[in-house]
Formats: C-alpha cells, sequence, structure tokens
C-alpha cells in the first residue's frame, strides 16, 4: 500500500510547520511542504526529510507554476491543506490587481485547490481549509471583494478567514460525487508569527506577555488539522462543516446561505481564471 500524499501550504510556521511535524511521525504519510520564505521552508523540509516548495501568494503565476510542479510529481494527492493566509496592513493591491489579504488567503489557495482537482479525484481526497474565529466579524460583498470601502486590516482578514469556510462548503457541494470531500476548521487563538503583517494592535497583542499567556501553542493549533487529515470524512467527521477543537460548529450565519456560497465561488473564479 502507497503512502498518502498530504501537501500543507504556510508549512513554514505555527500551524503548519506544527502539522508536519506531527504528522511526520506517522509512517503512512508522504509530505510535501510548501512555504512563502525559502529558507524557512528549506530549513524544515530538509530536517523532516520531505519535499517542498517555496511559493509567494501575493504572485498568482507562483501558484500556478507551483501547481503543474505538483500536479507532475503526484498525480494522486489524498491531502490537500489550505493553510497559508495572514493579517496584513496597510492596504495594498498585489500585482494580480487585488488587495492582497484578499488574494493570499483565498484566492490564491482556490487557485492551487483547482489546478489540482485531477491529482485531489485519482485521490478521493480531503480539502482542509485553515479559517478562523475571526470570520464571526467579517463580511463578503459580492460587488467588493477587495473591501475598497472601509478597509480594515482584522476586516479583511475576516474577510478571508469566511471565504475558507463559504469556499469549503460550496466546493463539497461541487465536488463530492466525484469523491472529494472539503472541511474547514477553525484552530484557536495561536501564538505563531501570522499578526506580524497586522495593525499596531494586533501587533502589540501577539507579541504581549498576556497575548502569549491567553493563546494557544502551534501545536494546540495544529491538533484539528491532523486530526482531519488522518481520519476518514463520513465517519469522522461531516464533509463541508466547520470544526473547532474537533467539534463540529455552526459557520457564521453568512456561510450558511448557499445560493450566496454557490455565487461567490463562481465570482472568485472568474478572477483567477
Amino acid at each position: 500500500m502507497s503512502d498518502r500524499i498530504i501537501v500543507i501550504t504556510g508549512a513554514s510556521d505555527g500551524i503548519g510547520r506544527a502539522a508536519a511535524e506531527a504528522l511526520n511521525q506517522r509512517t503512512d504519510t508522504t509530505l510535501v511542504l510548501v512555504g512563502r520564505n525559502p529558507a524557512k521552508i528549506a530549513e524544515i523540509g530538509e530536517r523532516l526529510g520531505c519535499d517542498y516548495y517555496a511559493c509567494d501568494y501575493a504572485r498568482l503565476g507562483d501558484v500556478r507554476a507551483l501547481a503543474v510542479t505538483l500536479a507532475e510529481k503526484y498525480p494522486v494527492i489524498d491531502v490537500l491543506a489550505n493553510n497559508a493566509g495572514g493579517v496584513l496592513s496597510p492596504r495594498t493591491v498585489t500585482g494580480d490587481g487585488y488587495e492582497t489579504t484578499f488574494q493570499v488567503n483565498h484566492l490564491a489557495g482556490l487557485l492551487l485547490t483547482e489546478e489540482l482537482l485531477p491529482s485531489l479525484r485519482a485521490g478521493e481526497g480531503t480539502i482542509i481549509f485553515t479559517s478562523s474565529m475571526a470570520a464571526f466579524q467579517g463580511s463578503i460583498e459580492l460587488t467588493d471583494l477587495g473591501k475598497e470601502k472601509g478597509w480594515t486590516s482584522f476586516g479583511a482578514y475576516g474577510a478571508g478567514k469566511l471565504a475558507n469556510i463559504v469556499t469549503a462548503k460550496a466546493l463539497q457541494r461541487r465536488y463530492e460525487g466525484d469523491g472529494i470531500n472539503t472541511v474547514s476548521f477553525h484552530p484557536g487563538v495561536v501564538a505563531t508569527s501570522f499578526g506580524s503583517g497586522a495593525g499596531l494592535f494586533v501587533k502589540l497583542f501577539y507579541g504581549s506577555w498576556l497575548g502569549k499567556r491567553l493563546m494557544r501553542t502551534p501545536d494546540q493549533g495544529a491538533d484539528t488539522l491532523v486530526w482531519l487529515a488522518t481520519t476518514k470524512p463520513g465517519v469522522d467527521w461531516r464533509p463541508g462543516g466547520y470544526y473547532a477543537e474537533r467539534q463540529l460548529k455552526d459557520p457564521p450565519k453568512q456561510a450558511q446561505d448557499d445560493a450566496f456560497g454557490d455565487r461567490f465561488l463562481e465570482a472568485s473564479e472568474l478572477l483567477i481564471r
């Protein structure tokens, strides 16, 4: 029996790194790690003895090139963990023409997912989206996906994390007939470097003694990701569901509207074609 191929994005730091270290202990798993920082992703990839790739989600051309490489090397993928993301400030626009937080937290992961669909179909794969409780503070406007009006770093992040949940549910409805299963989860408030590009308040909280005392460790945050990646959809967890601490939770209200979710997925796909 061949190893299960598990691809983890955002694996240079924090939750993705902790998940990789936990999954690397399994004898039935081949890990493929993706990270933005070439030096950091090389360090963990070489230490764990697995394939690794640097990819900047602020450049969709990089994501397309990565997808080609992964599809050629891994014609069967069992798990794709879309974990890359973060809080960014100030508001910027990528070279692709999209608000950076929206692209990094949503569009790039969606693009990688759809480019890898043949490999995921072959493996009857699981697609995992790392979301956040910030999704409950976010909102998506189909006519203003880049939040040109009223942009804040945390509001844009919340919208991106809401997009992860909405996308997971919409992809489940679309691809469940192909044997593909999707899920999203909240890892908890975790002491990672993801807030390093955020506004002053978030930076101060994440860097403070109190913040570190209140936050979970990366290992604790990665627990649900590892559980979802190593258990059976439809048996151990509900496909299309939203989880926190291995428990099924009600998603934000906007994510409960299936018709809206389908429209949002279609609108997002138009941006990455």
